[in-house]
This record gives structure tokens, C-alpha cells and sequence, in this order.
């Protein structure tokens, strides 16, 4: 029980659940911690505080937000026809990295997966379809993972958009294939963006 007691165990338990940071990492950051000035960990822990309540999902498209709408589905100029769908919000900032690509965006939340039981009703598919009926879209670029689930779940949206008279098209597969958009260069994303393919 003593670990219970313990400031630096119980800051190690919490950075745990951090993804990327196992047992020995989180120890180690939890020592850095309490050798910090008590003022700099003030502000840490504000600035993780205010930023998570700060922080919703955009009513349009699922990104993160701190209004109802997010700053790209605010900008009346990125509306040029053309949505972008990423699995989630740190793929729309990888996107925006490239600085190239000019439309709207559209956030799952995830992708399919059966092995772990998720289906089309547990991402924002739906969403994506009512979007399509109520916005002028021309072109939906499916900006999934090139891996087995970001594939799978191109391919079931390709297969829904595509008689609904909207042309879809698919990153190029300059992403290396099983890795994630959001550790992919800026080059890379723009030469992917530039050799998108219809399905």
C-alpha cells in the first residue's frame, strides 16, 4: 500500500495511460516532474486542464474545435467542393502541414475494424453521408491509413459515395504503407495528395 502514498507512483500510474508511454517511461517522466519548479508544473497541468475543456468536436466535420464549427469549416474560402476524409483530428493537422490542400475535411473518429468490433454505426459515416446530400461536394478524398483498416474502410465508402454521383478518390500511396499521416513528412503528404487516384 505503500505505492498508493506515493506522489511519484501515482504520477507514473496516471502517465501510463498515455499512449506510447510504458512503466519506465512514465517513471522517468514522473522523476523529471518533481524536479521541476513547482510554478512550471503549474502551468503544465493548467495548460492540459484548460486546453481539454476547452476543446469539443466540430458540429461539420468532427475536428477539434473550441466553437461549434472549427476555423477550417469557418473559412467561407475552403469550401471549394472538395472533402477530405482522415480518421481522426491529428490527420487533419498532418494534412494542414502540406499547406496544399484547400477544401473541407470530414473526421471518422476511426476506421472499421471487426477484430475489434468496430462497424460502420460506430464511426461518423453517417455524418459523412448527410453531408454530401446537404453540401455542394464534388470530390470526397478518402485520406484513410494506408493500412488493413484504412483500406477497408476506403473501400466500404467508396462503395457507398460512389452512386451518389460524387467522384471518389484515394491518397497516393506515396504514405508508406503501415504507417500513420500524422508522423508523415509534408513532402510526402503532398506528393500522396498530388497522386490521388478516383475509385
Amino acid at each position: 500500500m505503500a505505492e498508493a502514498n506515493d506522489p511519484i507512483a501515482r504520477m507514473a500510474l496516471q502517465l501510463s495511460r498515455l499512449p506510447g508511454i510504458g512503466q519506465k517511461s512514465a517513471q522517468r517522466l514522473a522523476y523529471y516532474i518533481a524536479g521541476m519548479p513547482l510554478d512550471q508544473v503549474k502551468d503544465l497541468a493548467a495548460a492540459l486542464w484548460q486546453g481539454r475543456k476547452a476543446l469539443r468536436f466540430c458540429a461539420r466535420c468532427g475536428n477539434y474545435a473550441q466553437a461549434e464549427l472549427c476555423p477550417i469549416c469557418q473559412n467561407e474560402e475552403r469550401r471549394n467542393g472538395q472533402i477530405c476524409v482522415v480518421r481522426d483530428a491529428r490527420d487533419v493537422a498532418a494534412m494542414e502541414r502540406m499547406r496544399d490542400f484547400k477544401g473541407l475535411y470530414h473526421v471518422l473518429g476511426g476506421t472499421l475494424s471487426p477484430m475489434n468490433g468496430v462497424g460502420p454505426d460506430d464511426i461518423r459515416i453517417k455524418e459523412l453521408l448527410a453531408r454530401l446530400s446537404t453540401e455542394d461536394v464534388q470530390e470526397v478524398i478518402l485520406a484513410t491509413n494506408p493500412d488493413i483498416e484504412g483500406e477497408a474502410t476506403a473501400a466500404y465508402l467508396a462503395r457507398l459515395i460512389k452512386p451518389l454521383g460524387v467522384k471518389v478518390s484515394r491518397i497516393s500511396y506515396g504514405v508508406p504503407v503501415g504507417s500513420d499521416l500524422e508522423y508523415t513528412d509534408e513532402v510526402t503528404l503532398a506528393k500522396a495528395m498530388e497522386g490521388r487516384r478516383e475509385l
